[in-house]
């Protein structure tokens, strides 16, 4: 799907943009990839393991997505654009509001002029469990930047670029994870724990790529797809992480919820359910999309959340997934 294409991903030093160009490296032969992030040391480091000299097809851009017209230099001759660049640590985007704002929304908005203005074939835009019925800033902004993509083909008109967003839940082991804090803090053999009730969908890293690439090449325009993936309890995730440790529970904390949810029941109304995925379609679709008429309807009034799920992980799976982000 991706063989012989020029690809471009924003926020491309991140954790998921090193795990998609491993990814994208190993199993296809893109003709030319474009790491666009704003930060020189991690390019740096990442140009070690990927380099950019001789046959490689890999380019390294330093730009942040703020800058509109950096974005349109690199847009040129792009077919597709992961867009994962984004402020996400919540308690970052609280104390700096107009910082999440410029990045998550602006930002998005660049992106999808430079897209449009470029003739990007297909831009999938990375989204969170937090964008749902958001209570903090950080999911307010990815909220608002899930609607900007999907009303961005309204835009692009019949034929032109194509717009949709992957949307899922905490990835095991990334940067912001609670999984690092807890192998850090069982040294000293306390773990703190904001409420022993919580409970969050996860998914590894490895999923989180092959799950974009994969519904890159179903969108058509206008979806957010979210994948079924296994929730956990926070105590089996401590249990598993830092067996034998005391856990001290300090509170939820603002902006935190104690269960996620993936798919809200006012979206329920417009979503089909695959076997692997739920598919959100556009509520107003003024452009021609693709019919997914054939797949069956996701029941009226019900909801995706993290404590009602079918999948669960356990506290030796959560070990086994724990050990393998090491």
């Amino acid at each position: 799907m991706f063989d012989d294409l020029n690809i471009l991903v924003t926020g491309g030093t991140g954790s998921f943009g090193r795990k998609f160009t491993e990814t994208l490296l190993r199993d296809y032969s893109p003709r030319r990839l474009v790491i666009f992030s704003r930060g020189e040391l991690k390019q740096h480091e990442m140009r070690q393991k990927f380099p950019d000299t001789g046959n490689s097809p890999v380019r390294y851009f330093i730009g942040d997505v703020r800058d509109r017209e950096r974005l349109y230099r690199a847009f040129n001759k792009v077919d597709v654009v992961i867009h994962a660049a984004a402020l996400k640590q919540v308690p970052a985007c609280e104390y700096n509001p107009f910082e999440a704002v410029q990045t998550n929304i602006l930002g998005a908005r660049n992106v999808i002029d430079a897209a449009i203005d470029k003739g990007v074939e297909k831009v999938m835009a990375i989204s969170t469990d937090k964008a749902v019925n958001p209570i903090n800033l950080y999911g307010a902004t990815k909220l608002c930047a899930e609607k900007m993509f999907v009303q961005a083909n309204a835009y692009s008109g019949v034929g032109g670029t194509r717009f949709s967003v992957c949307r899922y839940g905490n990835v095991m082991g990334s940067r912001g994870s609670v999984i690092p804090l807890f192998k850090k803090q069982r040294e000293c053999g306390t773990v703190t724990v904001t409420d022993p009730r919580m409970t969050r969908f996860l998914i590894t890293l490895e999923h989180g790529v092959r799950f974009v690439m994969e519904c890159t090449d179903q969108m058509h325009g206008g979806e957010v797809f979210v994948p079924k993936i296994p929730s956990a309890k926070i105590t089996d995730l401590t249990e598993a992480i830092a067996p034998g440790c005391s856990v001290s529970y300090i509170g939820i904390r603002g902006g935190e919820k104690l269960h996620e949810v993936l798919v809200s029941e006012d979206e329920a109304r417009h979503t089909v359910e695959m076997d692997d995925k739920y598919v959100i379609l556009p509520s107003h679709p003024w452009w021609k999309m693709e019919n997914w008429s054939g797949f069956r309807k996701m029941e009226e009034g019900s909801s995706y959340s993290s404590n009602a799920n079918t999948q669960w992980l356990s506290v030796e799976e959560l070990r086994s997934f724990a050990e393998e982000g090491e």
